[in-house]
């Protein structure tokens, strides 16, 4: 199985997860010319393409969506909270969604899909792990706290994208007014490099092998900073986890390179 981030970051996301001939993008928060020149960097025809998977209605997450459905009839799956924000935002949408439960599980171009909630200050956000069968790839960004669920969900994930969005200390530095920090810091905001690092030494400890860290705040974090925090983290724990894992970074504004997982 193969993940590569189209864009991951505060000005938008998305991302394909391919096995074999099967493409998934999760989200598409980035212009559909962005996305199809991504595809097109990869050798995948949008015509390809199984499906969209949704984690949440943000316009970082969905703000190509409408534009990159007008000419194609792919089926969008969401929950059922953002599905109904979906459809005020997307009247047309209706006849190529398919809602579920946080927590449900389906199946999508022959990959199996489990969604896990988030906390996140939307209705009904989630996060996905995506499976061939054999190897799992998990996808958990915005999230203001890590729950019981999160950490289940991606614990041992061979593969995972994982949210580091802010250093704290840039963050209460930074220009920010006050309630824009006051939502950043929430358990319903995002995941500072600190709590990322915690997540991953859990999910290495379960037998994770990649993990990418993703949706960095251009004004609240910087590459290395993320880097070094998580690293850090990962080398305190002990053991061999710091020659186990490899720790990447997804580049905010331009398609990653593409990660494999066997």
């Amino acid at each position: 199985m193969q993940l590569c981030t189209l864009a991951s970051g505060s000005g938008g996301n998305c991302a394909v997860i391919s096995w074999g001939d099967a493409h998934i993008l999760v989200d598409a928060g980035i212009s559909a010319r962005r996305i199809n020149r991504g595809l097109e960097q990869l050798g995948i025809r949008k015509e390809w393409l199984s499906g969209i998977l949704i984690t949440h209605e943000h316009g970082d997450h969905v703000s190509g969506l409408s534009t990159f459905l007008k000419h194609l009839s792919l089926p969008v799956f969401a929950s059922e909270k953002t599905g109904r924000e979906l459809r005020a935002k997307i009247p047309r949408i209706q006849e190529l969604l398919h809602t579920f439960s946080a927590g449900d599980a389906f199946a999508l171009g022959g990959m199996k899909i489990v969604s896990f909630p988030t906390s996140h200050d939307t209705p009904e956000s989630v996060g996905y792990l995506i499976s061939d069968g054999h190897v799992r790839i998990g996808i958990a960004t915005d999230l203001g706290c890590v729950t019981e669920e999160v950490s289940e969900a991606v614990a041992g994930a061979e593969l995972l994208l994982l949210e580091a969005n802010y250093d704290r200390e840039m963050l209460m530095n930074g220009p920010y007014p006050y309630y824009l920090k006051k939502r950043i810091l929430s358990d319903r905001g995002h995941l500072s490099n600190e709590a990322a690092g915690a997540v991953a030494v859990s999910a290495a400890e379960e037998g994770t092998q990649q993990i990418v860290l993703g949706h960095l705040s251009q004004n609240n974090n910087t590459a290395g900073l993320a880097m070094a925090a998580v690293r850090s983290a990962i080398i305190r724990a002990g053991g061999a986890l710091g020659t186990k894992v490899q720790l990447q970074v997804a580049p905010r504004l331009e398609p990653s390179p593409v990660y494999s997982v066997e």
